[in-house]
């Protein structure tokens, strides 16, 4: 039966759903003015998440497919430093009350290339103009390959607490493939230093569908990351788009796996980590049964945003620097994806903004539904009013529910244990901007 439906269903391309509507769905129509005055709106009692993105590396991977380039020279890192603090307090003078920050995010790119002195830098900036809540969790992505003592000790120093390791495979002919090579050791070593520092808690990133990979080399990289003990896992599933990402075409396509091969190393990968004792959360995240994720999971009180899987239930999302996304109760806004632009906007005191979204009201409940389907697997549809509005959608759902992946039953949709793995097909269903198109999102497993 799963290999039928694999089959069936598979391919199809559908959003990963990090936010609804997606950020295919953005627009030049909302802008700095938008954003200018929903940050006025803002509830100053509510905790603010701040993610902050750094769009560079040193060298850039085969496979990524985030907005990051290659930087070689120190000033170039040290003006779009400075591009952040001006950000901040463009956004610190555009809302009534300091912000009160109960977490931070850094995401990249390798944001850890600003060092812990820029990184201080925008901390302090940050300071000047926030409160921070007692006890906020301050989380940074790393690359393995850049993590040594120095780093992890001044990272510690910043009130850093959580790391993500870019780990995606552990297999050399896989690392070679998608131009990341790390042996296991530099990663252990990453780990070690990291935790030697205070840094306690750590995620590591995986990936599946890879070039080259197999089903018994996905097993030994699971292997080898279980033996350094991770508080979280997450493995995503390899989206190729060599027409929107000119790095990917390097990767030789004949050598990925077909739709039912991922599917079989997506569940080699939840095999692995539930049967060494890790909660599944969601579609791709695992962790450990006493890590704040899988206690909002049990909970019931899982969240998804533009991270991922997380247990962060705070209304506002402020995001800074190239490309980053705000999360605001009245829509989304993104910067501008270029860093040239994006630095003119700031360094002459305007906001970066380029595009987002206004929310509606059947946008929210849509909304709720997506996000209730992806964490919980389950969505009750009569606390969103008249049920007669999802009539289409329910019609929509019924391939599914012949399938076995889907029940439905009075109000309450439900998502089977062999629907699991496809649940992005049943939250598409209550996509009104849904298009089959495969140039703009991944396949469904």
């Amino acid at each position: 039966m799963t290999d039928h439906l694999v089959r069936r269903y598979g391919s199809l391309p559908v959003p990963r759903y990090t936010s609804y509507p997606t950020a295919a769905e953005f627009s030049a129509a909302v802008g700095a003015p938008e954003h200018q005055a929903w940050l006025r709106r803002l509830d100053p009692r509510d905790g603010v998440s701040v993610y902050l993105h750094v769009p560079y590396c040193r060298q850039l991977c085969l496979y990524c497919g985030c907005h990051t380039k290659v930087v070689l020279r120190d000033e170039v890192i040290d003006r779009y430093r400075a591009g952040l603090e001006a950000e901040i307090a463009l956004v610190a003078r555009s809302v009534e009350e300091p912000l009160r920050i109960a977490r931070i995010h850094w995401g990249g790119g390798t944001p850890s290339l600003l060092g812990a002195d820029g990184l201080d830098r925008v901390i302090d900036a940050l300071s000047h103009v926030s409160v921070f809540q007692a006890g906020f969790e301050h989380a940074i992505e790393l690359d393995p390959r850049s993590v040594d003592r120095d780093l992890a000790q001044g990272l510690a120093a910043l009130g850093i607490n959580r790391a993500s390791l870019g780990v995606q495979d552990l297999d050399g002919t896989v690392q070679i493939a998608i131009g990341r090579v790390q042996p296991f050791e530099v990663v252990r070593n990453a780990v070690e230093v990291l935790r030697e520092s205070g840094i306690g808690r750590l995620n590591l990133d995986l990936m599946y569908g890879l070039p080259h990979q197999s089903i018994g080399s996905i097993r030994e990289t699971c292997a080898q990351v279980l033996s350094l003990a991770p508080d979280r896992v997450a493995c995503y599933g390899y989206a190729h788009m060599p027409q929107r990402k000119a790095n990917q075409r390097l990767i030789d396509a004949a050598a990925l796996p077909g739709t039912e091969e991922r599917f079989r190393q997506a569940r080699a990968v939840a095999e692995a980590f539930t049967g060494s004792g890790y909660v599944a959360i969601g579609l791709d995240h695992f962790a450990r049964p006493d890590d704040p994720l899988a206690q909002a999971s049990r909970s019931g009180t899982l969240h998804r945003n533009f991270q991922g899987y997380t247990d962060d239930d705070r209304p506002v999302l402020a995001g800074f620097g190239a490309s980053a996304i705000s999360q605001l109760p009245d829509g989304y806004v993104q910067n501008t994806t270029d860093i040239a632009a994006y630095l003119r906007c700031v360094e002459k005191g305007r906001l970066a903004t380029a595009r987002g979204y206004r929310l509606t009201l059947d946008d929210r409940a849509r909304g709720t539904i997506i996000e209730s389907l992806m964490c919980n697997f389950t969505a009750d549809l009569s606390v969103l009013g008249d049920l007669s509005h999802y009539v289409d959608e329910l019609a929509l759902l019924r391939p599914l529910v012949a399938d076995g992946m889907v029940t439905v039953a009075a109000h309450r949709i439900a998502i089977t244990e062999a629907g699991r793995p496809f649940v992005r097909l049943a939250a598409a269903v209550f996509d009104q901007f849904r298009a089959e198109d495969a140039s703009r999102f991944s396949a469904a497993v």
